[in-house]
């Protein structure tokens, strides 16, 4: 930490602290969920991971319960933005709202975990701590492979990049990465170089979010043309009837509310 209070982290991800890893996806996922929050729901829309009400804990005491009990890897944690990037890419409509977001950080850390490192938990162990049914954990788990087509990997260089930008975008300016050029010095060339590395698409769901400025930015650094969209599709019987469903629960209001994991 220097005279001003900013806490310096190191350049590469690997030897950042976990907890600062932590503070800094969280603060991503927050800004995208309140952003998100404010697109109606439509039925289209629902999955998996969307359920009634919101959880009783932060998005950052979620991640650092998911730290503290699994032990779960740096990699892991920058993963989770880049799976989030790659299901909005091949399936526009789903978006990480307060009714998504626990659910599929645990998926996501479990699916993770298990297909990439040497040591994981088991099941019920991540289900448990997602506080959720071992049952639900289970279909959550198909779901989400399914959505991310069995593209579990990225390249190490790709992850330091998630890192790099979620420093320089961080909205509480704390932290800056030790002898690289700060916040206030990155320039407005640099952000939109940075914006423009590859297409957005996450650009419709946080459009408010895209780089406008070095404080502003998406995380998105895949290659889409490697991907596979889906076709848009008419909502299933099985969604009608769980719009309806969650509708008749919030008293008729359309819009997004909270999950609970």
């Amino acid at each position: 930490m220097d005279s001003s209070g900013r806490v310096a982290l190191p350049a590469a991800f690997e030897d950042a602290d976990i907890d600062n890893l932590a503070l800094l996806i969280a603060d991503m996922l927050d800004r995208l969920i309140t952003h998100n929050d404010q697109i109606p729901l439509l039925p289209e829309s629902l999955t998996r991971f969307h359920s009634r009400t919101a959880p009783g804990i932060s998005v950052l005491d979620y991640l650092r319960r998911i730290v503290k009990f699994t032990k779960v890897e740096k990699s892991c944690l920058l993963l989770t933005l880049h799976y989030v990037d790659q299901i909005c890419a091949r399936i526009p409509v789903f978006t990480l709202t307060s009714l998504t977001c626990h659910r599929f950080v645990i998926a996501s850390i479990t699916v993770c975990s298990k297909g990439l490192c040497d040591t994981f938990c088991t099941n019920s162990l991540y289900a448990r701590v997602g506080g959720i049914p071992v049952s639900e954990l289970n279909v959550l788990e198909r779901e989400f492979l399914r959505m991310i087509d069995w593209r579990l990997t990225c390249t190490r260089e790709v992850l330091q990049e998630y890192y790099v930008n979620l420093v320089r975008t961080d909205s509480s300016g704390r932290f800056f990465i030790d002898g690289a050029s700060t916040p206030e010095s990155c320039s407005e060339s640099d952000a939109e170089s940075m914006a423009s590395r590859s297409p957005s698409p996450m650009q419709g769901q946080i459009q408010s979010l895209t780089i406008r400025s070095h404080r502003e930015g998406s995380t998105i650094l895949i290659d889409t043309a490697t991907l596979t969209p889906q076709a848009p599709q008419a909502p299933t019987i099985e969604q009608n009837m769980a719009f309806a469903d969650l509708q008749n629960s919030l008293g008729g209001r359309f819009g997004t509310t909270s999950e609970q994991s």
